[in-house]
């Protein structure tokens, strides 16, 4: 009897445990910090901003219906042999009004890497006109970061997916 006693006294602690806030996007502090690099202006970089657009929600029916989707950003160095940095990642919904901006200091994409953030489909705060701007830094002779995003859903059967491009603003 004491064995059960103490097996349902731990269930009931486990059971009112408060559970930890499910994640919705890759905003991993640890994982941005491993990649953070302190960049001075004698570095003598070029900077430029870059605009893509997002969709974590799109129009299916009418526009009173949408339909969630998970998106994946992909911050790409086409370089063979030049490190490139972005300074900064900033997420915007339809309205214009900033979400969330992931690193707080600019971080290093190494020679032909590839760093993604993924929007989980269940985080639909973008709304169907989200977008991304991004600062960037590169060596004067080194080719600009490219910026995709991929955005699908499946349901039963059905799948859903396209793919955006990041444009140069700046």
């Amino acid at each position: 009897m004491p064995k059960l006693v103490v097996i349902l006294l731990s269930l009931l602690v486990l059971s009112c445990a408060e559970k930890a806030p499910e994640e919705v996007s890759s905003v991993d502090p640890i994982n941005w910090s491993a990649r953070t690099v302190a960049l001075s202006a004698s570095d003598s970089l070029v900077n430029g901003s870059s605009y893509l657009s997002v969709y974590s929600q799109v129009y299916s029916e009418t526009e009173h219906r949408t339909h969630n989707l998970t998106a994946t950003i992909s911050m790409r160095n086409t370089n063979l042999k030049d490190t490139i940095y972005i300074r900064k990642a900033e997420y915007f919904d339809t309205h214009g009004n900033a979400i969330r901006t992931y690193f707080d200091a600019p971080i290093y994409i190494k020679p032909m890497e590839t760093v993604e953030i993924v929007i989980d489909e269940k985080d639909p705060a973008g709304g169907t006109g989200a977008n991304f701007l991004f600062d960037w830094s590169i060596k004067p002779t080194s080719h600009e970061p490219y910026f995709e995003g991929v955005m699908i859903s499946t349901s039963g059967q059905q799948g859903l997916s396209f793919t955006t491009k990041g444009i140069r603003v700046e």
